[in-house]
């Protein structure tokens, strides 16, 4: 499990670790070229911002909305992971919902940030036909031990912002949104679209709280 997490966190620094972004390339790069962009600026960011390094949540929270957001379909991803549940949910709770997962996404993988050191990757080469709106973009994480795979699901969108944007992840076989949805479902079951808001919003506090606690020793 240890180690699972620790690749998961490698896997998302190409989601929300890259630092220099131009959003107008997205619409003209290829799915695997995107992916290949992303992860390397990520990699280099880390090697070069202590604060990253260092697994400053407020930090790597502005490069998420600055720089890394154009490339998601966050709300895609979010409905993804509440479910059948998100259909029922008003604007307003779809909004801090979006807002709390962001923040458990990053604040439960900022700290293993500065682990993501010394890290090679290749980017597999991709299967796909040239209509295709969705894609898979695989990858390979290389670093102690055997290379991981890591696969990237993207969609073409249309309009203003077109380009590919990611919407899951998968590592060692386990998709990101799936894995949530799981959790989600059962706290929405048991407590409804708010009591689902109230937990996210109470572990996001929880974690922040543990950050801010000073180094033993």
């Amino acid at each position: 499990m240890k180690r699972r997490f620790l690749l998961l966190c490698c896997s998302l620094v190409a989601v929300f670790g890259a630092a220099v972004t131009l959003p107008a390339l997205a619409a003209e790069e290829a799915p695997d070229a995107l992916i290949k962009r992303l992860t390397q600026e990520a990699l280099d960011t880390i090697e070069a911002d202590k604060a990253v390094q260092a697994g400053d949540v407020a930090r790597i929270m502005i490069l998420l909305d600055q720089k890394v957001m154009p490339y998601l379909n966050f709300q895609r991803m979010t409905a993804s992971a509440v479910g059948p549940g998100w259909r029922q949910a008003t604007p307003e709770q779809r909004t801090q919902l979006e807002t709390e997962f962001k923040t458990l996404l990053v604040r439960t993988y900022a700290g293993a940030m500065s682990q993501a050191k010394n890290l090679t990757f290749e980017v597999r080469p991709m299967r796909s036909s040239p209509g295709d709106k969705e894609v898979i973009v695989r990858t390979l994480i290389k670093g102690r031990g055997d290379p991981v795979q890591v696969d990237y699901r993207l969609e073409q969108t249309p309009g203003v912002g077109a380009g590919w944007k990611i919407y899951n992840l998968n590592v060692l076989g386990v998709w990101l949104v799936d894995t949530y949805r799981s959790q989600f479902s059962q706290e929405i079951n048991a407590r409804g679209i708010d009591g689902l808001i109230a937990t996210l919003a109470e572990r996001n506090k929880a974690n922040a709280a543990a950050n801010s606690k000073p180094a033993k020793g």
